[in-house]
């Protein structure tokens, strides 16, 4: 972390210091639980609670100084060492611009340089992050953000891990509206931005399709000329983007886009539901083979913006190619895959869901369990607005014409899902319902068989990835099975 005396923070961020001014933070927390010796407490109201409250659990735990919007004093009545300000989170977005600005300026004083890629997109951003910052690593000392940490809290946390030693800082950047990605962009000044897709996850939100492509776009707006926007071509609504930014274009395409220079050649899926590509980059040399060891197809698009954000970072082409086939999903729940003991197989990819990756998961799951008994365990995709019952209703159908052999929705937000797949001629045992989690994880351990193949997906705060974790433990024996062990 770049050092900041508590009188810089004071000014950065136009707050009332009520402390030593020379106190010096060594960490950055917004969680009183995870303070330790040295800690900078941000105390940030939230929809659940209140930062304020944890005050003297965090000095507690070792905090030095706290980030608030309120005075706050101790039990006894003394005053916390505090930085007052008007708004906590904005606070903590400046003083992750001014670390970022000072990392630039002390790299470029020792002759070298900070390169920032920011990544936006509707579905991939972690996965990508993941890839870039896995080939990144083996160039420089690479930060990138710790699960999806990509909004207005959870980028500045990242920033404040990185260091003058950083070569390469990886940056996701989510939204939830129009001026959040250029509120981020505008944070770290990005060089290279990438943009994956723009789909329907949060159209509830955002108003509309369109405004979630304006949103995104933000992001190539707020790169110079120095920059490089990467660009999927193979999404109609990124592609506009191009007229959008005055930085170099680099579009990438699985599709064979005559325009893309980074492209998928002879791409396909093995034998394992992996895609195997060969990868061409715009640097005069023969394409390389990528075996990814991903699950789906749809990762082609998270791969190839991967590399094409490598590449105008100037990493080597084979060092690219190398990484993107030594590397596995590096976040939980997304096509994670687990083997049972029994011969039952889980792909947990219960973190998100919209319906173009709930597509995705169900292409994948049909591809992997031909010869097999296959399983879609799904939730309700979350924030769709006046398009939920109609997404819902299409994914239903969707499993149905997959041939998917057994559907299991859970939870009434999903409803529709079943229903639908019951009107496409899905009935009987062939789809079920259920209430709760719980109800699910009944039917399951009762049903799943050696040879099954069960995919987990929903929305995240509906939580099946939890469901998915507790499945994917090896069964408890029979008290036929504790008999023959004992015998």
């Amino acid at each position: 972390m770049i050092a900041f005396t508590a009188a810089e923070i004071a000014e950065i961020t136009n707050g009332r210091l009520d402390a030593d001014p020379g106190i010096t933070p060594l960490s950055v927390v917004t969680d009183s639980r995870e303070a330790t010796q040295g800690s900078l407490y941000v105390a940030k109201p939230g929809e659940q609670a209140d930062g304020h409250d944890f005050v003297d659990a965090a000095f507690a735990a070792g905090a030095i100084l706290a980030l608030v919007e309120r005075p706050v004093a101790a039990p006894d009545g003394r005053g916390y060492p505090t930085v007052l300000v008007a708004d906590a989170v904005l606070a903590m977005g400046a003083i992750a611009a001014e670390a970022v600005r000072r990392i630039r300026a002390a790299r470029s004083a020792a002759g070298d340089q900070l390169t920032v890629v920011g990544i936006t997109g509707s579905a991939g951003k972690t996965t990508t992050k993941d890839l870039l910052a896995g080939i990144l690593s083996t160039q420089g000392a690479t930060v990138a953000p710790q699960g999806s940490y990509n909004g207005e809290v959870g980028v500045p946390l990242t920033v404040f891990r990185a260091g003058t030693d950083t070569r390469y800082l990886v940056i996701e950047m989510g939204a939830t509206g129009i001026g959040h990605i250029r509120y981020l962009a505008e944070m770290v000044k990005p060089d290279i931005g990438v943009v994956l897709a723009v789909g329907t996850a949060h159209a509830g939100e955002f108003g509309g399709v369109e405004n979630i492509a304006r949103a995104k776009g933000e992001m190539v707006e707020g790169l110079t000329s120095a920059g490089t926007a990467i660009i999927n071509l193979d999404d109609e609504r990124v592609a506009a983007m191009r007229s959008r930014t005055s930085a170099t274009v680099l579009g990438f395409s699985a599709e064979g886009r005559p325009d893309a220079v980074v492209q998928a050649l002879n791409a396909d899926t093995n034998a394992e539901g992996c895609p195997e590509f060969d990868l061409q980059l715009p640097d005069g040399e023969a394409p390389r083979h990528v075996r990814s060891r991903l699950i789906g197809a749809h990762h082609m698009g998270n791969l190839l913006a991967a590399a094409s954000a490598a590449c105008a970072a100037g990493v080597p082409g084979d060092r690219i190619a190398e990484s993107l086939s030594q590397q596995a999903a590096a976040s939980r729940w997304r096509m994670e895959r687990t083997e049972r003991p029994d011969g039952v197989t889980i792909i947990n990819d219960a973190y998100n869901a919209n319906p173009e990756s709930m597509r995705a998961a169900l292409r994948t799951l049909a591809d992997l369990g031909r010869g097999r008994r296959t399983w879609a365990v799904l939730g309700a995709m979350l924030e769709l607005g006046e398009d939920s019952i109609r997404e819902h209703t299409a994914v239903g159908t969707q499993v149905v014409r997959l041939n998917i052999s057994r559907l299991l929705v859970v939870g009434r937000e999903a409803r529709a899902l079943y229903v639908s797949a019951v009107q496409e001629g899905s009935w009987g045992d062939e789809c079920l319902f259920a209430e709760t989690a719980e109800e699910a994880y009944q039917i399951l351990d009762a049903e799943l068989q050696p040879g099954d193949l069960v995919l987990f997906k929903s929305s995240n705060s509906v939580g099946l990835r939890h469901l998915g974790d507790r499945i994917a433990l090896p069964p408890s024996p029979t008290p036929a099975d504790e008999r023959s062990t004992l015998l």
